[in-house]
């Protein structure tokens, strides 16, 4: 039997603004004051950080505190990893986005032999290099670096000696080379993202399922045809970045909200949806941030009731 496992990184080192790594703090006391016993009702493990590397000097500016990032990777991969082979059902709490690639990669460090798929619901694709990115924020890298994509063809930067050696660490973290295949990655919400990252989703035909798509079409319709394209999958992984919610009808309590977003119950429908497959083995929740909530603390609370919510749906046998 499956038993849930919580996760906690509490690290905001690839993202630009400070404060995420409070989010899992802010998702606590979310459920405290709902009178919610759900951190007392689940085992949980708390991944070392370095957090306090935000006060070194950079010397990585077009993949910022990259060596300390492919730390923190190995660390949560090794976690996900450890819980996994353990019999666990690892649901990750993160502070920035680029944490998923430490997850990713400890799910396929513990089935190496097999094909792992990806829903990605978010804002953004994050799916830039240390070669393409035009801020160096590394939250914005992690699915690149998952499939072992440079994308030369967008290059901008010239990243150096040094950063290129630790972004090839990052590519192979958990075993060495891609963690899946770009026809495994499904889309779902992002509206918010450069041309690099266009060129990279159309070249590799990955699946972008808009929000004005799943309205149009269908909620179930769109998440029917994300479950066929994975039929070939052995295992999915799900990652959930509040981003991907209308920051209008939510809060802006994230590092970088963007309108026209997912409502809460269109995530859970999503979530629920993959759950039925019993082929999910590790979602995560990430980059929330207490700190630019505009609305008290309505992000982290909209969070918790998506957890809440699915928690329940996650099939433990």
């Amino acid at each position: 039997m499956n038993t849930i496992k919580i996760i906690k990184n509490r690290s905001d080192i690839g993202a630009g603004t400070r404060g995420s790594d409070m989010g899992i703090d802010a998702i606590e006391i979310a459920a405290i004051n709902q009178g919610n016993d759900f951190f007392h009702k689940h085992l949980f493990q708390d991944v070392e950080t370095h957090n306090e590397t935000i006060y070194n000097k950079n010397n990585n500016n077009f993949a910022k505190r990259i060596e300390h990032v492919v730390e923190q990777c190995e660390r949560v991969a090794n976690a996900v990893s450890d819980n996994l082979t353990q019999g666990f059902f690892p649901i990750v709490l993160s502070g920035d986005h680029s944490s998923a690639l430490g997850t990713i990669s400890g799910i396929k460090a513990a089935h190496p032999n097999k094909t792992i798929g990806v829903i990605w619901i978010d804002a953004h694709a994050d799916i830039h290099s240390p070669y393409t990115s035009p801020s160096g924020n590394i939250h914005g890298m992690p699915l690149a670096a998952a499939l072992g994509i440079d994308n030369l063809d967008c290059k901008i930067n010239e990243p150096g000696e040094i950063t290129n050696e630790h972004w090839e660490n990052l590519k192979n973290i958990g075993i060495h080379g891609p963690k899946l295949k770009p026809q495994h990655l499904i889309y779902f919400g992002v509206r918010d993202y450069e041309e690099a990252e266009q060129y990279t989703i159309e070249k590799n035909n990955i699946r972008l399922v808009k929000v004005e798509e799943l309205r149009y079409r269908g909620l179930e319709v769109c998440i029917q045809e994300a479950i066929g394209r994975l039929l070939d999958c052995d295992h999915i992984y799900i990652s959930f970045d509040v981003d991907s919610m209308d920051c209008d009808n939510i809060s802006y309590g994230t590092g970088t909200p963007v309108p026209y977003g997912l409502l809460p119950i269109e995530v859970m429908q999503i979530i629920d949806s993959l759950l039925a497959t019993n082929k999910v083995c590790c979602i995560e929740f990430t980059e929330i941030n207490p700190l630019l909530d505009n609305k008290g603390n309505k992000m982290a609370e909209t969070a918790f009731q998506v957890l809440d919510h699915i928690s329940t749906k996650i099939p433990l046998v």
